[in-house]
């Protein structure tokens, strides 16, 4: 079909309508006629103007011909009045957009129509394929609803909920883990074990573990932070947990053996609630500052080494430099943490934390992130026993007497590219004292260091990793130095992360934990979330290589080869009363995969398998006599699944 043709014909009709046929022939303007075999009847046209909605407007197809012979066009009886005319076309927004808040009593004119909520304009059908929305097939401009959660939504902060800069984020999710492990339990023979007359010292290592999390959050927001910080924000996160644990033997879910093997809880909590408001803008580039109080998520670097919690908090936070510059003060009155769901309490845990750090982007190299950071931790002396009657403060070892402290750190990081390698880094150094460290069983001077590196490359769909950890411990336990470097409240993503077996779960060694679940040092410390850091502690070296593989754009596959070590075993063999304890733990192998079906988050199933093949120093502390003095390797798998909306 020729253009100009339909060009002249639409214009022919609109003339007939207003009288500017006959002004034409008044004046002896001639009109063009245009050949009547292309001429397209406005049955065709004028439904997709005014009549049809625009959900089921399919405009017509010009490369395919007309389905009905042409046909003069047929002028309607009378012209349309002036309202009628002006009166454009009703079509919905896109997406789901909730009911309008904004009203207006302008009236408009034949020089513009008023549309007083610039958010919710319509839009009408289209049909870019030609094949006439087929539904299992994704088109732009789609009409939503309020279930989803791909297309604009009102519910997901796309429009307005409130006048034209008020939003509303809601999100809900349900993450389902189940990880069965093993891990050295420790029993009492004849009198603790859940088979009677078993001599074994450490029994069956059997754990299985189920946790489900139900999150609903709330972020009502005014700005537009599309391209800018918001004015304001108010977050509301409630959540709520069931978890189980399932062991095979007595003494592991409560110290009442009575209690047998199985415990099940449930929790609620309140996770994040806090009040944000920007206080200043710092330059014509967006660039801010900002003060956020209440409870709210906070990683201190890259990696969550030191301290990656969600707690009370007033935090000041703003961007230099046009974003090139990132900055952050943030004070920490820690609330108490839920034994077996890890979730915040209403109780306070009695810690103060003083956060400082700064970013710069591209430094020295384009890509390369750098960050220097100073903290302060001061943990006041308590005495607590868990929900599970186990005593976590403090340490449950040597003079039991709760006890002070008071350190400083410092830290430079680094995170990026330089060219085609990837480089992150992480060095910390503390220095502070503890009143009373209960294992040294006297007042300790605190100095200690942590390093880590890891140095990937890509090709093409393949990640290679090498990366490589230390830890220093202190290697005298009768002095007054405590060289041993712990962390506040970690949660590393390093050689492997979650899928490491050496990192996902706590390892026990006679009251304290070898190693924390999700922590990197050997610190002999009661719990990662309630216990006290520890500076007294055998310290750790670790090598890694890993490959992660891109197999398909949902499917990912991540491995990882850990080579571990005590970095002084002084601590241990004190401890346990036993000399020769070796520095090789061993070999930690994990693999995992990561898959997302919708090419989103909104849907995540991730699972994992490792195995940890002990080494002589890690032998050394959970030898079986009775078994010929060898310990089995120890298998860990996890599966997670998360759905959000």
């Amino acid at each position: 079909m020729r253009l100009r043709p339909l060009f002249w014909n639409l214009a022919l009709a609109a003339f007939t309508w207003t009288g500017g046929a006959s002004l034409a022939q008044e004046k002896s303007i001639p009109t063009p006629i245009p050949a009547l075999e292309n001429i397209v009847p406005l049955d065709d046209i004028i439904p997709v103007l005014f009549q049809e909605p625009a959900s089921q407007v399919k405009p017509p197809d010009s490369t395919k011909p007309l389905d009905r012979p042409l046909t003069t066009p047929k002028l309607p009886d009378k012209p349309p009045t002036l309202e009628e005319f002006v009166a454009p076309p009703v079509l919905p927004p896109l997406g789901f957009t909730g009911k309008s808040s904004v009203l207006s009593d302008i009236m408009g004119d034949n020089d513009y129509v008023p549309a007083p909520d610039r958010w919710r304009l319509g839009f009408p059908a289209l049909d870019r394929y030609g094949l006439g929305h087929p539904h299992l097939m994704d088109y732009m401009g789609q009409i939503g609803h309020w279930w989803d959660p791909y297309n604009q939504n009102v519910l997901k902060g796309d429009y307005p909920i409130l006048g034209q800069h008020i939003f509303l984020n809601m999100t809900g999710s349900v993450t389902q883990i189940t990880a069965p492990f093993q891990s050295p339990i420790g029993t009492t023979p004849f009198e603790s074990t859940a088979r009677s007359h078993e001599e074994p010292f450490f029994g069956l290592p059997n754990f299985l573990v189920n946790l489900t999390y139900l999150k609903l959050t709330f972020d009502l927001s005014h700005g537009n932070a599309a391209y800018k910080p918001t004015d304001w924000r108010v977050r509301l996160t409630p959540i709520f947990n069931v978890n189980t644990l399932n062991v095979g033997e007595l003494a592991v879910v409560n110290p009442n053996v009575t209690r047998g093997t199985q415990r099940e809880r449930t929790y609620m909590a309140l996770e994040e609630w806090f009040l944000e408001t920007k206080l200043a803008d710092l330059s014509p580039y967006y660039d801010f500052v900002s003060v956020r109080a209440g409870s709210q998520p906070f990683n201190n670097d890259f990696r969550g080494f030191l301290f990656n919690d969600i707690n009370r908090a007033v935090r000041l936070f703003g961007t230099r430099n046009a974003n090139r510059d990132q900055f952050n003060l943030a004070y920490f009155r820690q609330l108490e943490k839920d034994t077996n769901s890890f979730l915040n309490t209403f109780e306070d845990r009695r810690i103060d934390l003083f956060f400082g750090n700064y970013y710069r982007q591209d430094f020295l190299f384009p890509g390369y992130t750098a960050q220097v950071s100073a903290t302060y931790y001061h943990d006041d002396p308590t005495f607590l026993f868990d929900k599970n009657s186990f005593l976590v403060r403090p340490d449950p070892v040597g003079v039991f007497t709760p006890h002070t402290l008071d350190t400083v750190y410092l830290g430079w990081a680094g995170d990026g590219h330089i060219g085609r390698y990837n480089l992150n880094h992480q060095m910390y150094y503390v220095m502070g004292h503890d009143t009373l460290n209960p294992l040294a069983g006297q007042a300790q001077d605190i100095s200690a260091a942590l390093a880590a590196v890891e140095l990937s490359y890509d090709r093409d769909y393949v990640r290679f990793r090498t990366s490589f950890f230390w830890s220093s411990g202190d290697r005298d336990i009768t002095n007054s130095h405590a060289t041993g470097f712990d962390t506040i409240l970690e949660n590393s993503n390093f050689a492997g992360g979650q899928f490491s077996y050496w990192q996902r779960q706590a390892i026990k060694l006679f009251g304290v934990n070898l190693v924390n679940n999700f922590s990197l040092i050997p610190d002999l410390r009661s719990s990662r979330i309630q216990g006290q850091a520890n500076y007294v502690n055998p310290g750790l070296l670790l090598y890694n290589m890993g490959v992660d593989f891109d197999l398909t754009p949902k499917l990912k596959m991540i491995n990882n080869c850990n080579f571990l070590w005590f970095e002084s075993t002084n601590v241990l063999e004190q401890y346990i009363y036993a000399g020769g304890v070796d520095t090789f733990i061993g070999t930690d192998l994990s693999t995992g995969f990561e898959y997302r079906p919708l090419l989103s988050n909104n849907a995540i199933i991730t699972m994992g398998l490792s195995t940890l093949i002990p080494g002589s120093g890690f032998k050394s502390l959970y030898n079986n006599p009775f078994a010929g003095g060898t310990v089995d390797p120890l298998v860990a798998g996890f599966l997670e699944m998360t759905l959000t909306y």
